[in-house]
């Protein structure tokens, strides 16, 4: 996993790189955002999706739910990167507009538009 950090409209964000899943589980998303606040004391991340579970994706695993939920709980501010036209669930994509349409999780194609984003909520 490689951290850096940007800052947009004098919002400290950090951009996660990793090549492995970092995301699989809740345990291991908490363990996530203790790391990047330990290491950055950034609240607000991006992440690309593909360091993130497959059955995140998969809405009725319920996973995205209850790691989201920690997110907001902790009050962290997620931007997932990535392609997200391959995945055809009409739920996935209805969720993810939501999302887009709030105020602290988000799915955006790539890193700029998600630190724009970032920048101003």
């Amino acid at each position: 996993m490689q951290i850096k950090t940007v800052n947009q409209n004098n919002i400290e964000i950090a951009v996660i790189s990793s090549s492995e899943i970092l995301i699989k589980d809740v345990q291991s998303a908490l363990d996530f955002m203790a790391t990047v606040a330990y290491e950055t004391g950034c609240n607000r991340i991006i992440l690309n999706k593909s360091a993130i579970s497959e059955d995140f994706f998969q809405l009725s695993t319920k996973l995205a739910g209850e790691i989201l939920q920690k997110f907001i709980n902790y009050h962290v501010k997620i931007a997932i990167i990535g392609d997200f036209s391959v995945y055809s669930s009409k739920s996935l994509k209805d969720f993810i507009y939501e999302s887009n349409n709030g105020n602290d999780i988000f799915f955006y194609p790539d890193e700029k538009q998600a630190i724009e984003k970032l920048g101003l909520v």
